[in-house]
């Protein structure tokens, strides 16, 4: 079992240290995820990593299976997720290299699934403060220890993509008070927080989107040149979390459900409660 889930992004494909490493292929009752987890030892606790995209970078962001690879680390046994994600700035004290731990979320995707609910099983979860305070912390203590510069508090607009903003919507997003932007991070806070698991996102910022008048349109050699160091740090950054994160947890992700289940238990089709088992199942004991 893996209490600590990393799921990386643009440019970081494993996770550099892993000891004992071992590949694990998870059944999801929403499908297969991105790729097969890699379960193993890092800094004296056990991991599990996923490749968002998949090895070799195969699945657009509108195509990800967010649901799968949440659900897939329930069933591994995970409490904490560390995300990283490389993102745009949509401000000028954002510099590329630097990193932003994101407590704020801004929804500008379109029909993707967001929720673990449904078929006869409705819940509200409370998501105003849409990341694990203690776990980003943690992580921020980590991006000191490890000599990366790194920005906590801000707001990640996730938008649908796969293509760059225009130059219109990128100076919209800039005069709203957004900080980065990403394509597929808010999917994930809102289902680890169904799931009742700890959630953090490193936004790894790559360039200025296309707003900045000193620079030229994004373009993808140009973010893959960022995307190499970034992936360093990043490696670095795990590491010391890892190494750092409290055994118990002392926030309330992991009640999350306590008060959200609306539907009379007496009411749910047994078949809802066996495919959300690994989240519901105690709610329903």
């Amino acid at each position: 079992m893996a209490k600590i889930g990393i799921i990386g992004g643009s440019g970081l494909y494993s996770m550099p240290g892993f000891r004992a490493e071992r590949e694990q292929k998870v059944e999801t009752p929403f499908g297969p995820p991105s790729d097969s987890y890699i379960v193993g030892e890092l800094e004296g606790h056990e991991v599990a990593f996923l490749a968002r995209h998949g090895r070799g970078h195969r699945i657009s962001p509108s195509e990800l299976n967010f649901r799968a690879n949440i659900y897939g680390m329930k069933l591994l046994g995970v409490e904490r997720i560390i995300s990283l994600s490389a993102v745009g700035s949509l401000k000028e004290e954002h510099k590329p290299t630097e990193f932003v731990i994101s407590d704020q979320f801004f929804d500008r995707t379109m029909g993707r699934s967001s929720t673990f609910f449904g078929e006869g099983l409705v819940a509200h979860v409370s998501f105003a403060d849409p990341i694990c305070g203690e776990l980003a912390r943690t992580v921020a203590a980590a991006c000191g220890s490890a000599g990366v510069t790194a920005k906590s508090g801000g707001t990640y607009l996730c938008m649908e993509g796969p293509m760059f903003s225009t130059r219109a919507e990128s100076n919209l997003y800039r005069s709203w008070g957004m900080d980065v932007i990403g394509m597929t991070n808010l999917q994930e806070a809102k289902l680890a927080r169904e799931a009742e698991i700890c959630y953090v996102t490193v936004a790894m910022v790559t360039d200025y989107d296309c707003w900045h008048p000193d620079h030229d349109a994004v373009e993808v050699s140009d973010i893959i040149r960022v995307l190499t160091q970034n992936a360093a740090n990043a490696a670095k950054v795990v590491a010391a979390a890892v190494a750092s994160m409290p055994e118990a947890r002392n926030c309330k992700c992991g009640s999350s459900l306590a008060h959200a289940l609306i539907t009379d238990r007496k009411a749910v089709p047994a078949a809802t409660v066996k495919k959300l088992d690994a989240i519901v199942g105690k709610y329903f004991a």
